[in-house]
């Protein structure tokens, strides 16, 4: 790989597997690791029901049989999507996280970007969130500093937020009159709550779907007020940002709809996803000019008519700013993945509450692996 300098394009292609275990997301950007310069192509795989299966067995999971076949899951399906891209320099692999618990065993992210690198035959820069959990940080959320670079692109000149509605919900609130997004200030970073996991899991459970499409099934419901209370009155709601969760931090919640309706408990496991974004928005020191939302749930309308009445600024999918939300997260790690190439931090207190900007990722090339193991 060329030596990249400040300036200068590079492809790089980055991909995703969410906490809401629906496929691998892939896209490309041109960027030198500050300036995004624009887009290219991306693609989709989605997970069979039967991938998915393996991939539940092992939340939670560290090590064990269980997370051998996920990760073995997660890297092949990685390698068939990438391999369809051409004129790529750099691939950013984010892995599949099974667990995270930052402030005790770390976090746990299965995939070998070395085994990629060998089958891709591209350098690969992977594990993204171990040097910042090692330096004192949450290792989450990490796209933050790709949402500054994208405010800069898009020419903001107000403080905005990103709203991520994946499995978990992240916010991020840009400052762009900042240059840099490790200066005190330029952003600030966390996880909401949970976001899509819930509820796809409630589908999934009771009626065999791998998500609300539409938010259909929340739309004839009511919402339970007395399970949302009760909710807000977890202990992540009494914490300050930067702050991350775990994708079965809320685990509770299904026990908490066991004795609702379908539909009653899909509206109530929605009005909580609005309700920790809402609480979010009470963290942010300056009030948004405006909340872009992506994510898979953006595409949900009675969520988004709840958040957007739990807010005092214009709510609006990413796409109203001219970026795709769907691959948004796939693009942020190929934006990474150039940072780490170049020495670059990926993360700030202000983000992930690491106690100084840090780098994170680890880039292997092909060969090393082959040379490892002979």
């Amino acid at each position: 790989m060329r030596r990249i300098g400040t300036g200068d394009r590079i492809r790089a292609l980055g991909a995703m597997s969410g906490t809401s275990l629906d496929g691998v997301d892939a896209a490309v950007i041109e960027t030198d690791g500050e300036t995004v310069f624009g887009f290219g192509e991306s693609a989709y795989r989605p997970y069979s029901e039967g991938e998915r299966e393996v991939l539940r067995a092992a939340l939670g999971l560290w090590e064990g049989p269980e997370v051998e076949a996920a990760a073995e899951v997660v890297e092949t399906a990685h390698a068939e999507l990438l391999s369809r891209f051409e004129n790529v320099e750099l691939i950013g692999f984010h892995g599949q996280t099974f667990a995270h618990d930052p402030k005790g065993r770390g976090t746990h992210q299965a995939g070998s970007g070395a085994i990629l690198a060998e089958a891709l035959g591209l350098p690969v820069v992977w594990d993204f969130r171990s040097s910042d959990v090692r330096f004192g940080g949450e290792g989450a959320p990490l796209a933050p500093f790709y949402h500054f670079a994208l405010a800069k692109f898009i020419g903001a000149s107000e403080p905005l937020a990103f709203l991520n509605l994946g499995g978990v919900g992240n916010l991020t609130l840009v400052d762009p009159s900042f240059t840099r997004p490790e200066a005190e200030g330029a952003l600030l970073a966390f996880d909401t709550g949970p976001a899509n996991a819930p509820i796809n899991d409630l589908v999934q459970a009771r009626l065999g779907r791998a998500l609300d499409e539409g938010g259909a099934l929340a739309a004839m419901g009511e919402v339970d007020d007395a399970v949302v209370t009760d909710f807000l009155r977890h202990p992540h709601f009494f914490r300050m940002a930067p702050k991350s969760l775990d994708r079965d931090a809320f685990a509770d919640l299904s026990a908490a709809v066991a004795a609702l309706t379908d539909a009653d408990a899909a509206a109530t496991l929605t009005a909580c996803c609005a309700a920790s974004v809402a609480a979010g928005m009470d963290l942010c020191p300056t009030p948004p000019a405006r909340l872009l939302v992506t994510g898979g749930g953006r595409h949900n309308p009675v969520l988004m008519a709840m958040i957007a009445a739990g807010c005092d600024c214009p709510v609006e999918p990413v796409e109203a700013a001219g970026l795709d939300g769907d691959m948004m997260e796939a693009q942020a790690f190929a934006y990474l993945a150039v940072r780490v190439a170049r020495g670059l931090s990926t993360s700030a207190p202000g983000t992930t509450g690491v106690r100084a900007a840090v780098g994170g990722g680890t880039l292997s090339r092909p060969g090393e692996l082959a040379v490892a193991l002979g």
